[in-house]
């Protein structure tokens, strides 16, 4: 009689060579519970009126011993396996602060990105290049940021460069270079290198020997947006002598990307032009641009675009940003966001600050609102301060009490009946059958 299989057997790698079984970082690891600093406790509806008292400094502790096991797995034989455990280092590295930890295991950690990137298959390098932008966030500008930068920059360079490599992975390297650059590097010379290699890649999207139609979309599209956004990004800090070299090079050429049959690619072109005409406008308060009626005519269209072929989501993506795009060339004027995060507000109310939003959002996902919170080096960026810290007292007073959160919700449910029925009556008064 054959013997029954086993269930929940061990899933460690055996003697047949079979990948581990990787236990990815979850949202209960990146809980309020197991946050060490005082800004992960703004939101009031986290509060729960009688939950258990947590141990933080067990959590901890259960958090690193997780996390070492990661570090472990980058370096294992399976493919699939590497790349969990790259994606579950992404996961806690964009929803905590880490500082302490990673500082600690650094090097092993840039080494275990390098052989990722050199050795791995196009989804592990972009994991790879993910997590290397992650851990320039976490350890901000500073001396052993540098030194990381200085053992990925070339192999990520290489990369983009590599026509034989797969798109995604350029495009994931092209990003990660740019804001990695943008965080660590003081040396003027790295700066202009690494924004000349971007340029290489993304300047092959200008029209050129093509039809007068337009530019025709192709497989490396997706590559030259990232390259553009990324060199842009690297233009906002560049010195303002540099600044005019750069947009008398690229001013005249851009508007050559409106007419790419790739949505994304339009939008990209769009808003560094804006950006573009804001720095130039910085540097000189007379700036004229020759071609501004031709311009203004092709954003007018696409912020008007009607076109049937087009998907009605695209088209109001589009006409949504570049009405702004117009308005940011005709008129100066820039409409400003509020980015609100625990009981902090951040006004975006140029195009380089949202052109750094945006970036920085891109890679951290939902963990911008809690890094903006707490990253000194993302406060810095967007001169908000050090981080707020709330006394017990102040927290107390954000506490919101189930009983208190379910009236609101009732009221909000009520008033939401009432529109709705409201309409519903109006539409039946419109047509009467005998």
């Amino acid at each position: 009689m054959p013997k029954p299989k086993k269930r929940g057997g061990n899933h460690q790698r055996g003697a047949g060579g079979q990948p581990r079984n990787v236990q990815p970082f979850s949202d209960e690891d990146a809980s309020i519970e197991t946050m060490s600093h005082c800004s992960g406790f703004s939101d009031p509806a986290s509060f729960t009126e009688d939950g258990p008292e947590v141990d933080e400094e067990a959590t901890q502790e259960d958090l690193e011993y997780k996390l070492k096991g990661f570090i472990d797995l980058t370096l294992d034989k399976s493919a699939k396996t590497r790349q969990a455990a790259l994606e579950s280092l992404k996961s806690a590295f964009s929803s905590k602060i880490l500082y302490e930890f990673i500082m600690e295991r650094r090097m092993t950690l840039t080494d275990s990105i390098e052989r990722c990137i050199k050795k791995g298959k196009s989804e592990e390098q972009c994991a790879a290049a993910g997590l290397a932008c992650l851990l320039c966030v976490q350890m901000g500008s500073g001396i052993e940021s540098e030194e990381i930068f200085k053992t990925l920059g070339p192999v990520l360079k290489k990369i983009v460069c590599d026509g034989t490599a797969s798109i995604q992975a350029r495009q994931a390297c092209a990003t990660c270079l740019g804001i990695c650059c943008f965080i660590v590097t003081d040396d003027i010379t790295e700066l202009y290198s690494t924004m000349e290699c971007l340029e290489n890649i993304f300047t092959k999207a200008y029209q050129r020997d093509r039809d007068t139609n337009g530019v025709s979309s192709t497989h490396n599209t997706v590559l030259h947006i990232s390259a553009l956004l990324a060199w842009t990004l690297l233009l906002t800090i560049c010195p303002m002598n540099e600044v005019k070299k750069k947009i008398e090079t690229h001013l005249h050429k851009l508007p050559s990307l409106l007419s790419c049959d790739d949505l994304n690619m339009r939008i990209a072109a769009g808003e560094t032009l804006a950006l573009l005409f804001e720095l130039a406008r910085e540097t000189d308060a007379d700036f004229f641009y020759e071609d501004m009626e031709l311009l203004t005519e092709k954003l007018r269209a696409l912020a008007t675009d009607g076109n049937k072929h087009r998907a009605k989501v695209d088209k109001r993506k589009q006409r949504s940003v570049f009405r702004d795009v117009l308005r940011a060339v005709e008129e100066r004027d820039f409409p400003t966001e509020m980015v609100k995060f625990g009981p902090e507000r951040m006004y975006i109310d140029c195009w380089v600050k949202k052109q750094t939003y945006d970036t920085f959002k891109e890679v951290l996902g939902s963990g911008m609102q809690y890094h903006l919170q707490s990253n000194d080096f993302l406060r810095n960026v967007f001169e908000l301060g050090p981080p707020v810290m709330l006394d017990a007292a102040t927290l107390k007073t954000m506490k919101i009490s189930r009983f208190e959160r379910h009236l609101y919700n009732s009221a909000a449910f009520k008033a939401r009946t009432k529109a709705r029925s409201k309409c519903r009556d109006k539409r039946a008064d419109v047509g009467e059958f005998f």
